[in-house]
């Protein structure tokens, strides 16, 4: 008996611990501290974490990793005959790096043998520009880019990202004039299971429920009339619960229409506190483990947050500017923009 009682005076013990130390991870966010861990003239707009490390590529054709445990930077540039490229989108698999440029010529590489990288994938033409990409398992991927002859831009891989096909415009919704993407932080497209959502400028998110073999209209109303308007990053935390933002980055303090949430997996959209801050973003992310009531948004406008599915927002930084986050853990996330990366911890 006296062992039985020890055991579960043990076991509340625990018992309490344990709530304790959800109750802590549960604690809105406070502020945020932040680290530099890169310096250089070069502008980063597309990163990913890769186990330990975190992978990257931006202008000049610069790419690289830094080990997050040693601090140890690996960088290389990429060059095409006589073009540098410049990459605002990354990806990877369990096995492999992949990046891909904007403007004409695309230039999607993957890792290749002894540490260089391999073409896979090119397109050139009059309006060639491509903005995000992203897998959703180790062998499907996708990449998408502005409109071309009447529909977006869809490259996809089946077999790892060792070759890529462009989608034809039967297979796509038809596009609107001029109707592309902002390449400002590799989030156009978010994925979770076979589910796919791409947000562009006008305002509008393409759908597919099959890892991109049939697409829908998805309507926000989120601005987009202008060319320099419209949904500049998207995120899911589920099927169901996603997050657009966006706005103008002519006019960084225009805070109407330019953030919805979905609770249906994109069937409805409503605005979220329209009128009110934060105003323009180029990059929304869920708080890990938060039940999507976290999210944090950034740009050059600072880092902004809420506790509360974007109810009410506060703004944790105004002078730190970048373009794009991914966050490590429910409290530790990375950060890139113009001549530097950061390690953000939120408290």
């Amino acid at each position: 008996m006296r062992n039985l009682v020890f055991i579960l005076f043990v076991l509340f013990l625990f018992s309490c611990s344990e709530d304790k130390k959800d109750d802590k991870k549960s604690l809105p966010f406070t502020s945020v501290t932040i680290e530099t861990i890169y310096e250089d003239s070069v502008s980063i707009r597309a990163i990913e974490l890769m186990d330990n490390s975190l992978a990257y590529a931006g202008s000049d054709g610069v790419f690289g990793n830094i080990d997050l445990l040693t601090g140890k930077i690996r960088e290389g540039t990429q060059q095409y005959d006589s073009i540098t490229p410049e990459f605002r989108a990354v990806a990877h698999t369990n096995s492999d790096f992949f990046m891909l440029s904007v403007s004409n010529p695309a230039l999607l590489y993957k890792t290749g043998m002894e540490g260089k990288m391999e073409l896979v994938y090119t397109e050139t033409g009059e309006g060639v520009f491509y903005d995000a990409m992203t897998f959703w398992n180790d062998q499907e991927g996708i990449a998408m880019g502005d409109s071309m002859n009447g529909c977006l831009s869809i490259i996809v891989t089946r077999n790892g990202g060792n070759s890529w096909n462009k989608l034809s415009c039967s297979e796509l919704p038809d596009g609107i004039e001029g109707e592309g993407a902002f390449a400002a932080s590799n989030t156009n497209i978010a994925v979770i299971g076979d589910k796919t959502w791409i947000a562009t400028t006008s305002g509008r998110v393409y759908f597919s429920p099959d890892k991109g073999k049939s697409w829908e209209i998805q309507q926000t109303p989120i601005v987009g009339e202008e060319p320099t308007q419209g949904i500049y990053s998207i995120a899911f935390y589920d099927e169901d619960l996603g997050v657009a933002i966006g706005g103008d980055y002519t006019r960084p303090e225009e805070n109407r229409a330019n953030k919805a949430i979905t609770e249906d997996g994109g069937i409805n959209w409503r605005l979220i506190v329209d009128g009110q801050n934060p105003p323009y973003k180029s990059c929304i992310q869920f708080v890990p483990n938060s039940e999507g009531n976290g999210m944090v948004a950034l740009g050059f406008t600072g880092i902004s947050y809420s506790s509360d599915r974007g109810a009410s927002w506060q703004q944790l930084s105004e002078t730190d500017s970048f373009y794009t986050i991914r966050f490590l853990n429910d409290s530790i996330a990375y950060a890139a923009g113009k001549n530097r990366m950061a390690k953000l911890a939120f408290r």
